[in-house]
């Protein structure tokens, strides 16, 4: 069973034996709808219940699937392109692809609620924050799905963006580290400054040391050290790989 599937099983999702883990996992099937669980334990969130469980891996993959949905909703009816956008993101294997859907589908019934996810999401993985921008950056492609982000994406985005902790080269990098699905591409790929969160006119000692931070930070086996889940680690090889490409192309310019 892959990631997902350890994550996500049974009727909503969770794959725990016994009374007590079809108990839970009922709770978090209704746990996306206005941020609570539902039935029988009012007051609680579902990121709370996620964070419960004593597991990243868990907190991470409730939030992506709930954030994912509910941005699809703010602006309107969900759209084919959306869920496809979602799919590719988070690369969701086919065989646990009907979990998913339930918790997608119960989560975008409605827009509101996704606050204490990013919150959680955020608290969890303060100390990574590669981690957070890599879900703003997938989450940026979902709204791009069907066209420019509009106002409501932006404002969801953004709200995000706030309740995760990161900071406005983050929100930069995320927005313009990859071009969007559709655009017309230079051969050279998006702009390498853009991709390490730094102005034209930053120096080459603020690039390099910023090219050495993102490495650090976002390298797999410094990952897989620092305990992140399995599907944070697989995604961080493509955004090294982006990183290092952004730094040789301005080595490059620069002659450095």
């Amino acid at each position: 069973m892959g990631f997902w599937g350890k994550i996500i099983g049974g009727a909503v999702g969770f794959a725990m034996g016994g009374p007590a883990g079809a108990i839970l996992g009922s709770a978090l099937g209704h746990a996306a709808d206005e941020g609570t669980v539902g039935r029988g334990i009012p007051g609680l969130d579902g990121a709370r219940i996620a964070a419960m469980l004593g597991s990243r891996e868990s907190l991470f993959a409730i939030s992506v699937v709930v954030l994912s949905a509910k941005l699809a909703k703010c602006d309107g009816p969900v759209k084919r392109s959306e869920i496809d956008a979602f799919k590719r993101a988070f690369h969701i294997p086919p065989e646990n692809m009907r979990e998913v859907a339930q918790l997608f589908d119960r989560a975008r019934d409605q827009a509101e609620g996704a606050e204490p996810y990013a919150e959680r999401l955020g608290a969890a993985f303060a100390e990574e924050r590669g981690v957070l921008e890599d879900v703003l950056a997938a989450l940026f492609r979902i709204a791009e799905a069907d066209g420019p982000a509009n106002r409501a994406e932006l404002a969801f985005l953004g709200m995000l963006h706030a309740r995760m902790g990161l900071d406005a080269a983050a929100w930069d990098r995320a927005r313009l580290g990859r071009p969007s699905p559709g655009a017309r591409l230079e051969t050279e790929g998006p702009d390498p400054y853009a991709v390490l969160g730094l102005p034209r006119n930053a120096t080459d000692q603020q690039l390099r040391d910023t090219w050495k931070a993102l490495m650090r930070e976002n390298h797999p086996d410094s990952m897989t050290a620092r305990g992140l889940p399995a599907e944070v680690v697989r995604r961080a090889a493509g955004k090294v790989a982006e990183i290092n490409a952004a730094w040789d192309r301005i080595k490059r310019e620069r002659k450095l």
